[in-house]
């Protein structure tokens, strides 16, 4: 099968994403130990090992709202997008299994849900997400997040938006982190909010994008040259 290990390649980093993301989640409810600045700071340190890692393989998207985005933004096949998205579902599916076997009595397994209204948590994952795509769109090379600073710059971007916002309402930015654990667990009563808004900020992302790297018409170039 063609690009068969770009598509193994992506179920494998979004099943040590959830497993290390969410997993640090159920320790912190289990022993108390992590803390919130510790479960925002696995999220971007296991993005940014996962980068390093498969970012020449496959891009290393792990993450379906990504994987849109980068197709949306004409840097990936159209044939490519649902294994990509399967992949990713697939390994975030897994870690959840891995994590409901090793925890049996953790309730929601670290599903994402709104603390408040739901339309609050909407709001802030689809700016979350345009954010985080802007910068993926803008340190990546072509479809693939891969370079020296690449996946500093998106790890801390992860990490960023966990910290301020994972109180609010879990800083998912990624379908599959927040579908895996809610249907493992069945804590899927806001997981729309999870897969709509991520998916809309991605989009909205590839459009602040091109606006920002449109070229300036030559008589405005030289214009501003003259002031």
């Amino acid at each position: 099968m063609r690009d068969l290990n770009k598509f193994v390649a992506e179920l494998v980093g979004t099943f040590v994403l959830v497993f290390a993301g969410t997993g640090a989640i159920v320790v912190n409810d289990t022993f108390g130990s992590i803390t919130h600045v510790g479960i925002a700071l696995t999220f971007g340190l296991v993005v940014i090992a996962m980068i390093y890692s498969i970012g020449e393989i496959s891009g290393a998207h792990i993450n379906p709202a990504v994987t849109i985005g980068f197709w949306v933004a004409g840097r990936l096949s159209r044939r490519q997008v649902f294994p990509y998205i399967l992949a990713q579902t697939i390994g975030a599916v897994l870690a959840s299994l891995t994590l409901r076997a090793l925890f049996p009595l953790h309730i929601t397994l670290g599903a994402t849900s709104p603390a408040g209204a739901w339309w609050q948590s909407f709001v802030f994952e689809l700016l979350l997400t345009t954010i985080l795509m802007f910068v993926i769109l803008r340190v990546s090379s072509g479809s693939k997040e891969t370079g020296v600073m690449a996946g500093v710059a998106i790890g801390s971007t992860v990490a960023l938006g966990a910290l301020f916002a994972g109180p609010v309402c879990g800083a998912s930015m990624n379908p599959a982190r927040s579908i895996a654990p809610a249907i493992v667990s069945g804590s899927t009563q806001h997981l729309w909010i999870y897969i709509l808004a991520t998916l809309a900020g991605a989009i909205f992302a590839v459009v602040i994008d091109r606006a920002v790297i449109s070229p300036i018409p030559a008589d405005e170039s030289t214009k501003e040259t003259e002031e």
